[in-house]
C-alpha cells in the first residue's frame, strides 16, 4: 500500500509569535518551525500501518519554501520512505494547496492520504475535505482509530456527541485528531538513513493547478493582554456588572 502524507511547516507551539509590521503575517525571524503536530501524528499513522502489513512505502509531501526540506528530513528520519516538494516561494491558501496535492496524488496514485485535521497556525481545517472533493475520493475527518481491511478502511471519528464509526472503500482520505496515536522521536539511525533518502524537488508552476488564492488576510493582530480581575463586594455588585459591564445578563 502507498499512502501519501502532507506536511505543513508551522511555528513551534513554544515560540513567541510577533506580528509583522506590515500586519500581513508572523515576523518570522528567530523563529523555531516544526511539523505541523497533526501531520506528525499523521506519519505516524502511516508508518505503523505499513509496519502492521509488512510492506508498502509512506510518501511525504510539502508544498513551500526549499526550507521546508528539514521538516521532510524529519518526517523521513521517523520512517518515511520518500518525500516530494513542490517548490513555491510565494505563499499558497488553503485551496491552492488542495489543489497542488489533488495533482501529485493523481500522479502517485497512493490508496489512502492520511493528512493532520488541520494545522496549528491558521486552524483552517480545510486542505483535508478539500483534496477528497477533487479526487472523489471517500472521506472521514477527526479519526482516532483507523482500520484498514483489504480494500476498505473503517474509521472511528470523534464528534460532538462521541464516537461515530464509518466505512468505506479505498482510496481514501483520513484527517487525524489528538488521540489517534503518540508520534515516535526520530531515532540517531533513522537521522543517518534520512540524508540518503530521496527528497524530489517539483516546480509548483509544471503542475498547470490554478494557484490564484481565493482568500486573504486584511490584517493580523496580537489578543489585547487579558486584564486582571477584581474582587467585589456583594452578589447585587456582581450582578450590576455582569449586566453593565460585561453585558452578559
Amino acid at each position: 500500500m502507498k499512502i501519501l502524507v502532507p506536511v505543513k511547516r508551522v511555528p513551534d507551539p513554544a515560540t513567541t509569535i510577533r506580528v509583522a509590521p506590515d500586519g500581513a503575517g508572523i515576523a518570522t525571524d528567530n523563529v523555531k518551525w516544526v511539523i505541523n503536530p497533526f501531520d506528525e501524528i499523521a506519519i505516524e499513522e502511516a508508518l505503523r500501518i505499513k509496519e502492521k502489513q509488512g510492506q508498502g512505502e509512506v510518501v511525504l509531501i510539502a508544498v513551500g519554501q526549499q526550507s521546508w526540506q528539514e521538516q521532510l528530513r524529519t518526517g523521513l528520519a521517523m520512517g518515511a520512505d520518500r518525500a516530494i516538494l513542490v517548490r513555491s516561494d510565494a505563499p499558497l491558501d488553503p485551496l491552492a494547496i488542495a489543489r497542488v496535492i489533488a495533482k501529485v496524488a493523481e500522479n502517485e496514485k497512493p490508496e489512502l492520504i492520511i493528512i493532520g485535521k488541520q494545522a496549528i497556525d491558521d486552524d483552517s481545517n480545510q486542505v483535508g475535505q478539500m483534496i477528497a472533493e477533487m479526487l472523489g475520493w471517500p472521506q472521514a475527518t477527526f479519526a482516532s482509530k483507523i482500520e484498514l481491511n483489504g480494500d476498505r478502511c473503517s474509521v472511528v471519528r470523534e464528534v460532538d456527541g462521541g464516537l461515530a464509526t464509518v466505512a468505506f472503500p479505498l482510496p481514501a482520505v483520513v484527517t487525524t485528531d489528538l488521540r489517534l496515536n503518540e508520534p515516535r522521536y526520530a531515532s540517531l539511525p533513522g537521522i543517518m538513513k534520512a540524508r540518503k533518502k530521496p527528497l524530489n524537488e517539483i516546480a509548483v508552476d509544471s503542475l498547470g493547478v490554478d494557484l490564484t488564492p481565493k482568500l486573504k488576510i486584511k490584517v493580523l493582530k496580537t489578543p489585547e493582554k487579558r486584564q486582571a480581575g477584581r474582587k467585589l463586594g456583594s452578589v447585587q455588585e456582581l450582578v450590576a456588572a455582569l449586566h453593565n459591564e460585561a453585558k452578559v445578563i
